[in-house]
């Protein structure tokens, strides 16, 4: 178990470091700024903003009982920072297709802490790398930080009460929660631009735009996942949440 943790965790920081080396800077990330209509942008901003909330009061709480807490959450940060810059341009639909990491942070942190650091780390990429937009934050943040998040959660904890090992519960955490980040990033994109037309054949059809590219980044980002919840579990313990049956959170 030890060399094959080795092997995947090696492999994911490989994987990363060739994709951010390759990525280009002119492909725009996530929402681009103004593909929204501005009373959808609001819309999704104000939902967006009672999960993060959240996660600012959880954030002061538990950095109160643990000094650790707020170095790991800079690190998990900063990780889904880096995985959620490599974009894969996908025509027509005004979004990228790129791993989220979202999944790797709501497992080792859980989903409030996620979606502040989210928010944070797309604020960032609006600002400074032209990655998103400051008036699509709250559909980009509420997308990953959120739904996905929530989703990769949810599916690792069920895999780990049916007896599956940690690793393949991680790895269909990550899955999971790279695609359902892409199908409410359709559902928010459809939602504004269908403009007085069809919904659901709009929302159809920007799915489909993103399979090719999403469906193999969803594996990839899977293994990226697994590999590293199993390092920092076989590392530091600690650090892992209650559900993972691990620490002290």
């Amino acid at each position: 178990m030890k060399t094959m943790t080795q092997h995947f965790a090696t492999m994911a920081i490989v994987v990363v470091a060739t994709l951010v080396i390759s990525a280009t800077p002119a492909d725009a990330m996530h929402i681009s700024e103004g593909a929204l209509p501005p009373a959808w942008a609001t819309l999704w901003t104000l939902l967006m903003i009672p999960f993060v909330m959240k996660g600012v009061w959880e954030l002061r709480a538990r950095a109160k009982t643990d000094r650790m807490f707020k170095p790991f959450i800079a690190l998990v940060g900063s990780a889904l920072f880096i995985i959620s810059c490599m974009p894969v341009p996908v025509p027509v639909v005004g979004a990228t297709s790129h791993p989220c990491g979202c999944g790797l942070s709501a497992i080792l942190i859980g989903p409030w802490l996620t979606a502040l650091v989210s928010s944070v780390a797309l604020m960032l990429q609006a600002l400074f790398l032209a990655h998103g937009g400051v008036t699509t934050l709250g559909a980009n943040t509420l997308s990953m930080g959120v739904m996905g998040a929530f989703a990769g959660l949810a599916v690792f904890r069920l895999a780990l009460k049916s007896g599956t090992s940690t690793w393949t519960a991680a790895f269909m955490a990550g899955v999971v929660s790279d695609w359902v980040t892409y199908l409410f990033t359709s559902f928010f994109l459809a939602s504004g631009l269908a403009d007085g037309g069809s919904f659901f054949s709009m929302f159809l059809s920007i799915t489909v735009a993103f399979i090719p590219t999403q469906a193999p980044l969803g594996i990839l980002e899977g293994f990226i996942t697994a590999g590293a919840y199993c390092f920092v579990e076989q590392r530091r313990p600690e650090l892992l949440p209650v559900w993972a049956g691990k620490g002290s959170a």
